[in-house]
């Protein structure tokens, strides 16, 4: 529970459910028509996400949690990018009503975010200023959307960064206004390019301020066995790829 027991106090622990993200999913019809469909305020934490299961392979490697989770009615998606946000987010949903979805990753904790750094419920942060294109990122890519930026501050590019913990309920004002303040959308993340950050972005940019705008992520494909730094090399989910999807978009 990344240390939060203690201070959960006497709240029900029932009403937090974990397991595998990829085990988590064999029991989406119940969380559907139970957890979703009464809007029970019940926080499902789903670890091991994306490719961070990466010795287990495919079939632990779970890239499709977020588009399955985010068409559910009234079911919130969280998606922290460090030790520190995972456990600021789970306190809070132990005290916020309403069914949730939290994506947990299984990289050994590091920090990316400073401990000091302010988090509010669907409210996109801010870490990285910038006026020329928005990288906006999700969970273990923020730390390479930050990275991917300093590279292009060197070639006179100026990244704005958004860390997107809260999927959904999506941030729609942080996003439009760095849609309006830079012309170009980049976003990033370690999940299936179709239903996740990417679409939700891509939406609400359609329908609102279209600009130029390019989806990162894994290329509708399964995952494989494999060391977790091969693994995000190989499906291009890293600094040096980022900064050659910002350029596309920029130039």
């Amino acid at each position: 529970m990344i240390g939060t027991a203690g201070r959960i106090g006497n709240w029900r622990k029932d009403r937090l459910a974990g397991t595998f993200a990829m085990f988590l999913m064999r029991g989406w019809e119940q969380i559907r028509n139970t957890v979703a469909h009464d809007n029970l305020n019940v926080k499902l934490l789903g670890s091991h996400s994306g490719l961070t299961n990466s010795k287990d392979g495919g079939s632990h490697q779970c890239l499709e949690d977020i588009a399955l989770m985010s068409c559910l009615p009234n079911m919130s998606i969280l998606n922290p990018v460090d030790a520190i946000e995972a456990e600021k987010i789970v306190i809070n949903e132990v005290y916020r009503k309403g069914p949730s979805y939290i994506r947990m990753n299984r990289l050994t904790p590091r920090r990316s975010i400073r401990k000091t750094m302010s988090l509010e419920f669907g409210k996109a942060v801010e870490i990285r200023e910038g006026e020329d294109l928005t990288i906006i990122a999700t969970g273990t890519m923020v730390s390479e959307a930050v990275k991917a930026a300093e590279m292009l501050k060197k070639e006179n590019i100026n990244a704005r960064v958004l860390n997107v913990h809260t999927i959904k309920p999506i941030d729609k004002s942080s996003i439009l206004k760095s849609a309006k303040e830079t012309g170009h959308i980049i976003t990033i993340e370690e999940h299936n390019i179709y239903g996740g950050l990417g679409s939700a972005v891509a939406g609400l940019i359609v329908e609102n301020y279209p600009v130029p705008m390019k989806i990162m992520g894994v290329n509708d494909e399964f995952g494989e066995s494999g060391d977790y730094n091969y693994l995000i090399n190989k499906f291009g989910l890293n600094d040096v790829e980022i900064v050659k999807k910002c350029k596309e978009t920029y130039w």
